[in-house]
């Protein structure tokens, strides 16, 4: 497996477990190695906020919440990291989507990616 789809599954993995935690001071990740999902956290409120525009008759809370780290992570990728082509984040978020999420995951953050892009390249 390639060692940069393995980091951004662990940092998805990562993503999702300290999703159920509630206390701050209490979220351990299992994946301590890759400290990628820090980054993607500190970032949170301004990635979200574009995942509420870009998909508005879902609210953050009901979004899937695999489907919702997926979403950070790409995103972030694509708006701050900006380290590899826009083809490649949508592609490896597509490819974590059919591995983690559920049928129809894919097609929803395609969709959402699609419209963030869009507009990036508006701009």
């Amino acid at each position: 497996m390639d060692p940069r789809h393995t980091i951004r599954l662990h940092t998805v993995q990562n993503l999702f477990a300290i999703s159920f935690s509630p206390d701050e001071s209490k979220k351990v990740p299992p994946f301590k190695k890759n400290g990628l999902y820090l980054e993607v956290l500190k970032n949170e409120s301004e990635v979200n906020k574009h995942i509420s525009k870009h998909a508005p008759k879902f609210p953050l809370d009901r979004i899937a919440r695999i489907d919702l780290c997926i979403l950070q992570l790409a995103l972030y990728e694509l708006l701050i990291l900006k380290k590899d082509p826009t083809k490649v984040i949508i592609n490896e978020a597509i490819e974590l989507a059919k591995e983690l999420g559920n049928d129809r995951s894919f097609a929803f953050i395609n969709a959402v990616l699609g419209s963030v892009v869009d507009e990036i390249e508006l701009k």
